[in-house]
């Protein structure tokens, strides 16, 4: 089993930053891919970023491309992503996840088999 604990969220005005943490426990990731999500009240969960094992390729959703930047310590087991010139609409929870089943997309939450418990980020205007 692995455990998957977020941190860093809170609440920021237009423009500002926040770097969010999200360490594993129980098993060692260091093999397989990891994620973030985010899920606004009303919304579907939604794919943010992904990071290979390595670290050597990233994914981004178009749009947090060029503000928001992911990756990982594999020594510490942790997974990173730094928001830059946030907005108000990236309000939403986000959540962590990892163990997504080889081959399958990288964009999908339900190829995911972790999930952390997700940590708010506020965004004012």
């Amino acid at each position: 089993q692995v455990q998957l604990v977020e941190s860093g969220g809170g609440l920021v005005q237009a423009g500002g930053s926040l770097r969010l943490s999200c360490a594993a426990s129980g098993r060692s990731l260091s093999s397989g891919d990891m994620g973030w999500f985010r899920q606004a009240p009303g919304k579907e969960r939604g794919f943010v970023a992904a990071i290979s094992w390595s670290g050597g390729s990233t994914y981004y959703a178009d749009s947090v491309k060029g503000r928001f930047t992911i990756s990982r310590d594999n020594a510490k087991d942790t997974v990173y992503l730094q928001m830059n010139n946030l907005k108000p609409e990236d309000t939403a929870v986000y959540y962590c996840a990892a163990g997504r089943t080889y081959g399958r997309s990288r964009y999908t939450p339900t190829e995911y088999a972790y999930w952390g418990q997700g940590t708010q980020v506020t965004v004012s205007s």
